[in-house]
């Protein structure tokens, strides 16, 4: 017999000190309680995942279901204003305590910790990836039915963490229909692909707008991609969101929870019917 590097995951003996591949799971919160975590991941920036996260939250939300939102994009940090969330998130020996928006949403964003929002997080990867693991970590989430995390866009190291610190249950992929977004958003696909992660559903946002003089639909940005990448991926569900002025100004003004679009409804249908 050749000589053990103890590096079980090269060899192919079945021998006594063979040793079980360790999770890399990290623990939540003994005082938090979360049903599922759904990723909400893009392949570049500007896409409108931020976006997508509130307004799934809100519908889960209005849906009689508890929501919440970790707000992963720590360097570039959206989601508390779009709730018109400005306070300070506070603590005690149990842990840190999610800030709630007007109708209830549990939210934790680095905003939240900040003495002011505007203030720049000159930070480095580990320290990054490690607050992020922190959100869950240390954070009081209370009783969330689902936990959905708004993701940095691209593959990079704070990706990475979530997808293997966290008990990703679904990921909600966000797009536009340029063809270099989408080919981009295929890099992301492949790497939650690569790691066994369910693919629950894909949004195409920006994907259209609607004239309102004539109320006739136009391709702004091209034609939609998004069911050929859907097809090509096996993700069953989709959705095209309109390029729409009045929902940029909601979220301008923090009123993203008074939106509803009816075109994201499958996805959320989608989310609840995930197996625990």
């Amino acid at each position: 017999m050749t000589q053990c590097t103890h590096d079980c995951s090269s060899c192919a003996q079945n021998c006594g000190e063979r040793q079980t591949p360790q999770s890399l799971l990290a623990k939540l919160n003994p005082h938090a309680r979360v049903q599922k975590v759904i990723a909400v991941c893009s392949g570049k920036g500007g896409v409108g995942k931020s976006m997508v996260t509130a307004l799934l939250a809100a519908a889960t939300q209005k849906a009689g279901l508890q929501a919440g939102v970790l707000d992963a994009d720590i360097t570039g940090p959206s989601i508390p204003k779009m709730f018109g969330v400005h306070e300070r998130a506070q603590g005690d020996q149990s842990g840190v305590y999610p800030v709630l928006s007007p109708s209830g949403v549990q939210l934790m964003s680095l905003n939240l910790l900040l003495e002011n929002e505007t203030d720049p997080v000159l930070w480095r990867g580990p320290l990054i990836t490690g607050t992020v693991t922190q959100f869950w970590t240390e954070v009081v989430w209370d009783n969330v039915d689902v936990l959905f995390v708004d993701m940095p866009p691209g593959t990079g190291d704070t990706t990475l963490t979530v997808f293997q610190s966290l008990p990703v249950d679904g990921i909600v992929f966000v797009t536009t229909p340029q063809e270099l977004v989408g080919m981009i958003v295929e890099k992301a696909v492949n790497m939650a692909r690569t790691m066994h992660l369910p693919l629950t559903a894909l949004v195409e946002n920006m994907s259209y707008f609607t004239c309102p003089d004539c109320g006739k639909q136009h391709d702004i940005f091209g034609k939609s991609h998004v069911q050929e990448i859907a097809q090509k991926f096996g993700i069953g569900t989709t959705a095209r969101l309109p390029l729409d002025p009045a929902i940029a100004a909601a979220a301008d003004r923090g009123g993203v929870e008074g939106l509803h679009l009816s075109t994201l409804d499958p996805v959320l249908q989608a989310i609840l019917a995930l197996k625990k």
